[in-house]
């Protein structure tokens, strides 16, 4: 299902997204075999998060022959779940990435104004030198999102991708033109 959603947006219909989030959604679905979906589909999400990353030729020895072959340039990854949801897809994503460093950006909603409230970050010291894949698996109204993405940017980091499982069309529209305003 295609819709107007600005380019900077990716929508990922793949089949087996599909049916992962199908099965996440469902109300008899374990809370075991919710947490093991969210991590699978974080994994499959991050073959699009990480399809731009650049790679350089090197000589390796096979045992039959010498080769060229590719390999990461050196990308440096931080993965930044937003507490405590995005944590289910750090594991999914340090499948895929093992050298990653993980930091944490804490926040809760304010009961009264709806506005986000950070209570807690950490994040890696040299974040100004890492691409940033930021997890939040539901974005609802995208607060939470421009928030982390704020305080990412304070931080240094370069280039962030907000990596999500579900989220509601209108609020991703509405983020994107957020966060072209603010930051």
């Amino acid at each position: 299902m295609k819709s107007n959603l600005p380019e900077n947006i990716i929508v990922l219909e793949h089949p087996l997204i599909q049916h992962k989030v199908g099965i996440m959604r469902d109300k008899h679905t374990t809370t075991k075999e919710f947490r093991e979906l969210v991590s699978e589909v974080a994994m499959l999400i991050a073959f699009e998060a990480t399809r731009d990353l650049d790679l350089h030729e090197m000589e390796v020895e096979t045992p039959i022959a010498h080769a060229t072959v590719r390999q990461l340039a050196g990308n440096k990854l931080a993965l930044v779940p937003i507490l405590r949801a995005g944590l289910g897809m750090v594991e999914g994503l340090l499948t895929i990435v093992p050298s990653a460093r993980v930091g944490h950006i804490g926040l809760f909603r304010d009961h009264d104004t709806w506005q986000p409230i950070d209570y807690y970050c950490k994040l890696p010291e040299d974040i100004d030198q890492r691409d940033v894949l930021l997890l939040d698996p539901m974005v609802a109204t995208g607060g939470s999102a421009v928030a982390a993405i704020s305080t990412l940017r304070k931080a240094g980091a370069g280039e962030i991708k907000l990596l999500c499982i579900i989220a509601a069309r209108e609020e991703l529209r509405r983020l994107s033109s957020n966060l072209h305003e603010r930051l």
